[in-house]
């Protein structure tokens, strides 16, 4: 018999869901991408998938292959790195490095976090270089990212300085600060270090440049960019209570602007949204045909509790149903995925929950078989018999 595809509206999910019926928040950014980090939600993108010049944003992929050379053991945080003359030629935002220093891993990189230093990420990419040079340290950069999922990054050099062709997403930059948060805990607090005074030679550049460390809205990082090709821009993270969430700004005219956007989304992303629990295990939802089964019909339940985020204001019932291809065919076992719940947030990505069988169904007997075959065969003929339901059909 050919498989019937079901659509079953999840009267059954009679969970009391709400969504806000406000309009989307508005930035003034270029392009910008916030996501829940907990739940994976994403609460804002605008131009999220454009490559764009990241400037110093494009640090923190230096700084992720630098902390993952550290717990590979490839490199050492006491050990000390030369300085090359490329490196020190680098103008811009600096350490003030010159090759007569023999500088420590650490202080290489709470240069780049703190000072967004250029000749600092040199220093580190010409390290960890295949050839030694920061340009193939760059193509290195670039076939990580793609390892990763950052399709739209591509690195001509270690340190965002304006270049052709080096470009990244907000969505990438979202993807590599979770990378950063959730794979180096252990070094991910320097990123709330407000002020690294190296060696005293440069007096003028000590203090972190991400506006939100002190704003006390629980930002804890991570970098600020800023060229005259890409405006201001910051790949920023805030935690409160129990939700983290990461955000990415590009395009803006001016610091000022920068500081402000930035705290518009932090406040919006928490007072507007909350995390709500709508599932538990094993909570049933529904049932699935069964075909050429000891019984016609088998309960749907979710396979593990679910939380979402939800805007805080009430409004409509979210849209939700149940979609499965059936007659499921007999035997089932218990904990057997046969459909899913797609939940529809207004204005959030729809959401996708595994149901699984609530019991075992076993396979029908000869006589099962025998009376759905003549029914089957009935139904050809055009007589208008429904296939009947096996034996113990609930």
């Amino acid at each position: 018999m050919p498989r019937v595809f079901h659509s079953l509206i999840a009267a059954a999910f009679a969970l009391v869901l709400t969504v806000a019926q406000g309009a989307a928040f508005e930035t003034r950014a270029g392009a910008a991408f916030v996501m829940d980090q907990g739940t994976g939600t994403v609460l804002l993108s605008k131009n999220a998938d454009e490559p764009l010049p990241p400037a110093s944003m494009s640090k923190l992929m230096t700084l992720y292959m630098a902390f993952e050379a550290v717990r590979d053991g490839r490199l050492s945080m006491e050990e000390t790195l030369s300085v090359s003359q490329h490196a020190m030629n680098y103008g811009g935002s600096t350490m003030f490095l010159d090759t007569t220093d023999k500088v420590k891993v650490v202080d290489l990189i709470r240069g780049i976090i703190v000072l967004s230093g250029n000749d600092a990420c040199a220093v580190i990419a010409e390290a960890l270089s295949p050839d030694g040079t920061e340009a193939g340290f760059a193509r290195l950069m670039t076939r990580k990212a793609r390892q990763m999922g950052m399709n739209s990054s591509t690195f001509a050099n270690s340190n965002g300085w304006p270049a052709p062709g080096h470009r990244m997403s907000m969505r990438d930059l979202a993807i590599l600060a979770n990378a950063l948060i959730t794979e180096f805990p252990e070094f991910y607090p320097m990123f709330a270090e407000t002020e690294f005074a190296f060696d005293g030679r440069a007096p003028g550049n000590t203090r972190n440049r991400n506006p939100l460390l002190t704003a006390g809205i629980g930002a804890d990082g991570l970098k600020t960019g800023h060229t005259s090709e890409a405006g201001f821009g910051l790949v920023g993270s805030a935690r409160q209570g129990n939700r983290r969430v990461i955000f990415v700004v590009s395009g803006l005219d001016s610091a000022k602007d920068r500081a402000e956007v930035s705290e518009q989304i932090v406040n919006w992303s928490f007072r507007q949204f909350s995390e709500t629990q709508v599932l538990e295990q094993g909570q049933r939802l529904g049932e699935a045909d069964v075909w050429m089964g000891k019984s016609g019909r088998v309960p749907l339940v979710a396979a593990n509790d679910l939380t979402i985020l939800l805007p805080v204001l009430s409004g409509d019932e979210i849209p939700s149903e149940i979609i499965y291809h059936g007659p499921v065919e007999a035997p089932i076992a218990k904990g057997q995925e046969l459909a899913r719940l797609i939940i529809r947030p207004e204005g959030l990505p729809e959401i996708r929950v595994p149901l699984v069988a609530e019991k075992d169904v076993a396979a029908g007997g000869f006589g099962v078989r025998l009376k759905t075959a003549a029914a089957v065969l009935m139904q050809q003929f055009g007589l208008g018999q429904e296939t009947p339901e096996p034996e113990g059909a609930s």
